[in-house]
Parts: C-alpha cells; sequence; structure tokens
C-alpha cells in the first residue's frame, strides 16, 4: 500500500493528464479504494435518523432559506471582488503612469 503522500502525489500526475505505468495506476487505484472505505466508514457512523414525514416540508423549507441566504452572500461576495478587481486595476494603471 503506497503512503497518502505518495496516493496524492500520483492523483495529481493523473489529473494534470501525465502518464502514470501500470504498476502506478494499480497503487492509486487501490489508494482510492482505501480512501473510500474510510469515508464510507466515516458516513455510516455519521448518518442522521431519517426525518420523520411530518417534519419533512419543515426541514425542506429551512434548508431552502438557508440555500438562498448563502446563495445571496455568495453573490454578495463575488459583487466586492469585481469592485475590488476594478480598484486594483486602476492602481495599477496610476502605478505604470508613476513609474
Amino acid at each position: 500500500m503506497i503512503s497518502d503522500e505518495m496516493g496524492r502525489q500520483l492523483h495529481n500526475r493523473l489529473t494534470l493528464g501525465e502518464q502514470i505505468t501500470n504498476l502506478e495506476k494499480e497503487q492509486l487505484d487501490a489508494w482510492y479504494a482505501k480512501l473510500d472505505a474510510i469515508e464510507n466508514k466515516l458516513l455510516g457512523e455519521n448518518a442522521d435518523s431519517p426525518i420523520p414525514s411530518a417534519e419533512m416540508p419543515e426541514q425542506i423549507e429551512a434548508c431552502l432559506n438557508q440555500l438562498t441566504f448563502v446563495t445571496q452572500r455568495i453573490q454578495q461576495i463575488s459583487s466586492e471582488n469585481d469592485d475590488l478587481r476594478q480598484e486594483i486595476s486602476a492602481l495599477r494603471q496610476q502605478l505604470a503612469v508613476q513609474r
């Protein structure tokens, strides 16, 4: 079994489109299987009990409200980022003129 570090390196190489050997591919597949097993165990241990059907609409509404809030926050941050990008661009132009 390969180390987590080696697994991450092989995964990174593969996602970057680099060629890996058949042995490395087998090792990477085993590493993925190990991670999947850990994830499945954790998900099984942390699984919530089923929500009673009567409470489902309330839970859905709460989730939708939270999703709306998060979406609005993302839009706000995106707008702020756009403003900052424009300000940075203007400052770079000023700096170029000063040089």
